[in-house]
């Protein structure tokens, strides 16, 4: 019997709804291959994730920011799922709720064996706030890769989102790490397919045959 395994292109647009959890141990079992969406409140995580999947009402959003209080976990395909999880910064909810958000998320990112990839999403116009640095300083100690998505790139013209491509490469080379980023529009549907592409590459990287890929050694340096 043949060790290949033929699978068909991940189509985003089939994602659906798998389940939200108030904390790491009401999530499903810890195996598989899930990238997660972590933003600032109101960076617009949510709509990217939706523009993602081609779905308007997949990852609920608002006006208010805050309204991600919860993991929900999207399946794309057996064993690849994505991950929205809750905002942070600011939010109009009392400081205790707050507390509760961090402590889910941070949990989530330090102890999640399944986690591949993070998509930090940052508006345009305000990118790369102390938050964001945490993120980004966590993927980078847990070689993890880290997706940057400059969202409502609309607001800007395209030579204002090279601009600001170009200024956010040249800041974050005090991390020393290597990152991807694209300006992102859920609005005007800028960005989605390079996103895409970037988020396949790393569900094709897991192999569902060995669901132990990644758990001790994780990902290596070249």
């Amino acid at each position: 019997m043949s060790d290949t395994i033929t699978t068909k292109p991940i189509d985003f647009r089939r994602t659906k709804f798998i389940t939200s959890a108030p904390n790491l141990k009401a999530l499903p079992p810890d195996i598989g291959a899930e990238i997660a969406f972590a933003g600032r409140s109101n960076s617009g995580k949510s709509s990217a994730l939706n523009a993602i999947c081609d779905q308007s009402r997949l990852a609920k959003t608002s006006r208010t920011p805050g309204r991600t209080r919860l993991i929900n976990l999207f399946e794309v395909t057996q064993g690849c799922s994505l991950v929205d999880l809750p905002g942070y910064g600011y939010a109009a909810v009392p400081e205790s709720m707050k507390r509760e958000w961090q402590k889910s998320m941070s949990e989530y990112l330090q102890k999640r064996n399944a986690l591949r990839g993070i998509v930090v999403t940052m508006d345009i116009r305000h990118p790369l706030k102390d938050h964001d640095r945490l993120i980004i300083d966590w993927s980078i100690a847990a070689n993890l890769p880290a997706l940057i998505l400059l969202t409502k790139a609309d607001k800007f013209s395209s030579s204002a989102r090279a601009k600001a491509i170009k200024d956010l490469k040249y800041d974050l080379m005090e991390f020393g790490g290597n990152f991807t980023i694209i300006a992102f529009s859920a609005l005007r549907k800028i960005g989605i397919d390079e996103t895409r592409n970037v988020l396949r590459q790393w569900f094709e990287l897991y192999n569902p045959v060995t669901e132990d890929f990644g758990a001790e050694d994780g990902f290596q340096e070249d």
